[in-house]
């Protein structure tokens, strides 16, 4: 899978964004290891507190399909510049994959490419916490 096929899954998901409130439609596509494309859009709600990211959607989506090991994430925005995820959708990323590339696109679906770990480099995990549960 190419970047630029998975940023143009992520865009045609944006279209399907329901986002009455910020009016910023974002869609994202999520690559598993095995190949699979999983996709998800933002939902805002009027309780702006229970709007979803569309990374976290995509996430969710591909979590209740059973996959949980996940090798790239392309995320698109109908805004100019580069849509950039937010803190909690690379910490949730962070529980699952975290060496994920992350595909930023622009408006003109330019790209730039990081690793979760340019972008959330002191992500929180059991394995970084000296506490027992």
């Amino acid at each position: 899978m190419t970047p630029e096929e998975l940023i143009a899954a992520a865009r045609k998901a944006q279209n399907n964004s329901y986002s009455p409130y910020s009016q910023f439609k974002v869609g994202a596509a999520l690559l598993t290891d095995g190949g699979n494309i999983y996709t998800g859009v933002n939902v805002e709600n009027a309780s702006f507190g229970l709007t979803v990211c569309a990374e976290r959607v995509a996430i969710f989506n591909a979590i209740s399909n059973g996959e949980k090991d996940f090798s790239a994430i392309a995320i698109t925005g109908d805004h100019k510049g580069y849509t950039y995820p937010c803190g909690a959708c690379l910490q949730v990323l962070a529980e699952f994959s975290p060496q994920i590339k992350i595909l930023l696109t622009d408006e003109n679906d330019n790209y730039q490419e990081y690793y979760l770990k340019d972008l959330l480099p002191q992500l929180f995990s059991l394995e970084n916490q000296e506490v027992n549960i």
